[in-house]
């Protein structure tokens, strides 16, 4: 038994570890069941309002869950022979209005500081179109020179499903603004780190923001269904510090702008 319990314990130190070692991606964690650590102030007011609305509901749905249990034991027909013939009982419809109420109100003020959060862009340090193809995604910096370049899964490359060839690259503490769009059906932008999730609408330009708080890899996914190979059209997202985004400007701006060819859609486009 003593053995088991050991076994046991390594095996959650092991898990543990592994969750934090995905987590510092800024990825899905395994058998993950809270919301993904957040890298944006946005995403930290999501979580804190998701976790604040899973209390309230949580200690709403017990409440109503003893008022039945009390309502089975007390007035059953055995403890009640003879029924209550009360139809009417002003403060208990006043009290049954008035809390829902107030907690409707305590509710609907959150989520509108945090609609006008989502959707008021500041003053945006870079703009970043991103342009959701089938099944991959292009992204253009016009702020910096430019130029564009796609970004395809890699097959060779860790994490599965999530790696990318080329992948976007800003810069941290930075508001950057993206600017989103389809080039052929409906896809959708989502960086779950970021607290960022918006269509990519042929014809259409939406847009939205973050900023980031923290270096590193953060990974998305298309988040509406637009094909056969949905699930294979992944997000990444490096951020950097400012010294390396600069360089990493020239560098693109070399790779990329020098040499259409990088560009899968100009390919594409040199080929007809």
């Amino acid at each position: 038994m003593g053995r088991r319990l050991l076994g046991l314990a390594v095996v959650g130190v092991a898990l543990a570890a592994s969750g934090t070692a995905f987590a510092e991606l800024g990825q899905p964690v395994p058998w993950e069941y809270t919301l993904q650590e957040s890298a944006t102030e946005v995403m930290d007011f999501i979580r804190q309002f998701h976790n604040w609305l899973l209390g309230t509901i949580t200690v709403i749905t017990l409440f109503v869950l003893a008022l039945l249990v009390i309502v089975v034991v007390k007035f059953n027909a055995k403890a009640n022979p003879i029924p209550s013939k009360t139809t009417h009982n002003t403060l208990i419809e006043v009290a049954w209005t008035l809390v829902p109420v107030l907690i409707l109100v305590a509710i609907a003020v959150p989520s509108f500081r945090l609609l006008f959060m989502e959707l008021d862009i500041p003053k945006a340090d870079l703009t970043v179109k991103a342009t959701g193809k089938q099944w991959y995604w292009s992204y253009a910096y016009p702020d910096n020179g430019k130029f564009e370049f796609d970004s395809l899964m890699a097959a060779d490359k860790q994490p599965r499903l999530l790696g990318v060839d080329n992948e976007m690259v800003v810069p941290v503490n930075k508001v950057v603004r993206v600017q989103v769009t389809g080039a052929d059906v409906i896809h959708a932008f989502a960086m779950a780190a970021f607290g960022v999730k918006i269509d990519a609408i042929p014809g259409r330009l939406n847009e939205t923001w973050f900023k980031a708080t923290k270096t590193g890899m953060f990974y998305g996914q298309c988040s509406e269904l637009c094909g056969k190979d949905h699930a294979f059209m992944p997000v990444a997202v490096r951020v950097v510090n400012d010294q390396e985004f600069a360089s990493w400007v020239e560098a693109a701006k070399k790779k990329y702008a020098a040499n259409p060819a990088n560009s899968l859609a100009s390919a594409g486009q040199a080929a007809q």
